[in-house]
């Protein structure tokens, strides 16, 4: 089964929609992005109720800020990690700390606004425990994998011909990073380097980050190298 896949910009991240017999949406962008996600929806011919299920590769603000309008104007299952639904159904704006020099820099001016934003509370109908999902149901081929180290929840999307969608498992987009590679913020790099192997043994060979365009998994292998070398 071919899968189309649509990237919709929602704010300094991006959204992915798969479309192969059905269609979902993979994250949610910042708050006030529905419209956004509707229009694109249609410009690519999709109506925004055949939209299934929403995977939220996480629940920081950025990736969960318009869950709640984007689920009212689909009508689709919102599916989260349970160790990060209280965050999406309290409103609350955790952060991951830096590992690098800059993530520490950038996470520190990241605080000064943190107050400004606000995210929706909304209800997840889908909760998702650490052995991942089956996504034929909803007529996608892959399955949901849980992948922590960004945060502790953080599941990918894993096609079965070999897309992998990670959120903030990875990077690509400046000022983050001027290159892709692992991310700048984490809860705990030891389990991104983990999660990473796993998902290379499961068969990733293209990764699509939630912050900027799509690159080969080649990057994350010499990457994981060059951590396991230190």
């Amino acid at each position: 089964m071919t899968v189309d896949i649509i990237t919709i910009p929602l704010g300094f991240g991006q959204c992915y929609v798969l479309k192969g017999d059905g269609v979902i949406a993979i994250d949610a962008g910042e708050p006030g992005k529905g419209a956004v996600f509707v229009r694109a929806l249609e410009s690519a011919g999709i109506n925004p109720h055949e939209v299934k299920l929403i995977v939220l590769t996480h629940g920081h603000w950025d990736h969960v800020g318009s869950a709640k309008e984007i689920k009212s104007l689909t009508g689709a299952t919102l599916a989260l990690n349970h160790s990060e639904v209280h965050w999406l159904e309290n409103s609350l704006t955790p952060l991951s700390p830096g590992v690098t020099r800059w993530g520490k820099i950038f996470t520190a001016l990241h605080k000064v606004f943190m107050p400004l934003i606000k995210v929706p509370k909304a209800k997840v109908d889908l909760v998702l425990d650490d052995d991942g999902l089956s996504l034929a149901k909803f007529g996608i081929p892959g399955r949901i994998v849980y992948t922590p180290g960004h945060s502790s929840g953080s599941v990918s999307v894993l096609l079965d011909t070999g897309e992998v969608f990670v959120g903030d498992l990875a990077m690509n987009k400046f000022p983050l990073r001027l290159s892709p590679g692992l991310p700048i913020f984490a809860d705990d790099p030891a389990a991104v380097v983990n999660s990473w192997k796993m998902l290379i043994k499961l068969g990733a060979s293209t990764v699509y980050p939630a912050h900027g365009s799509a690159f080969p998994i080649a990057v994350i292998e010499n990457a994981i190298f060059l951590t396991d070398s230190r």
